[in-house]
């Protein structure tokens, strides 16, 4: 009688158990969801909105902000190749630059993976972040002519893109705010899409009008690039030919090699505060600090 009895109760806890295990995915999805796009102790705000999806900007103020006071700015977009990627890739980098005095930004944009898009509306999601600071630069403290541009890999394309490419604006976008930043910082960025170059099996000929090498040209903001030479994703010798044309043009183009580093070599804890040291002593040579 006794196991009988103990039959149902056996029953109920498979079924509770079962039940919990076909909602795990579910959890991890949701998780996955809000970590992608979300920063703790951000302030979050929507900066567009395309259908369903609302695009976040995670915003970090430097501690002790006076209201009316315009604060330089630095913008940072994630890696992923327009496929994937995470605001949290320069979450360090964030708090660093907010408590040197200028307010900072991660930027989430729309990726294959999430959205099913590709770099054309990455580079429409970067294009409406720039602008949409601009727009409510009073509101955020930020002084316009002093936005710096930053990203890795795809999102270093994206930070190019803002200063190097014409056009290529979400339809009915507010085209008089300029997208242009004042300086950029670039993690193994992807400086190439026509042939030869990334993403241009997914963009084929219309690669050329995104590639930030072949749209060189004078009154470029100055930057400065991190590269691995043993880097096969964005191979090291893009970045330099992309350097050379830069000071060929009158540009000023800075580019610290790291011998023996692959691709995403800067996301390693053990050399992230190098690389930001050197980050900043860049923008403190343009008087940022």
């Amino acid at each position: 009688m006794k196991i009988l009895a103990l039959i149902p109760v056996f029953f109920c806890l498979t079924a509770k158990i079962s039940a919990q295990k076909a909602l795990q995915p579910n959890m991890v999805r949701d998780t996955i969801q809000v970590s992608h796009r979300e920063l703790p102790g951000a302030r979050i705000e929507i900066y567009k909105q395309v259908g369903e999806t609302q695009l976040r900007m995670n915003i970090y103020h430097p501690p002790g902000h006076v209201a009316g006071r315009a604060y330089p700015a630095i913008m940072f977009f994630y890696g992923g190749g327009w496929r994937s990627g995470t605001v949290r890739q320069f979450e360090k980098y964030c708090h660093h630059f907010a408590e040197r005095g200028m307010v900072a930004f991660a930027v989430d944009y729309r990726v294959a993976n999430r959205q099913g898009t590709g770099p054309l509306e990455a580079v429409q999601d970067a294009r409406s972040a720039m602008r949409w600071i601009r727009e409510h630069a009073s509101r955020l403290g930020v002084d316009p002519e002093r936005i710096v541009a930053a990203g890795g890999s795809a999102g270093g394309h994206l930070a190019l893109s803002l200063a190097m490419i014409r056009g290529h604006d979400e339809p009915g976008e507010d085209t008089t705010l300029s997208t242009r930043p004042s300086a950029l910082i670039l993690y193994n960025p992807v400086v190439k899409t026509s042939k030869g170059g990334n993403g241009y099996d997914r963009l084929g000929e219309k690669g050329l009008a995104l590639s930030p090498i072949d749209h060189v040209r004078p009154g470029l903001p100055p930057v400065f690039i991190f590269h691995g030479e043993a880097d096969v994703t964005v191979p090291f010798d893009q970045a330099e030919e992309f350097c050379r044309k830069m000071q060929a043009a009158g540009n000023s183009c800075e580019l610290k090699r790291y011998p023996g580093k692959k691709h995403g070599f800067f996301n390693a804890q053990s050399i992230q505060p190098e690389i930001i040291e050197l980050s900043e002593a860049f923008l403190d040579r343009l008087g940022y600090f």
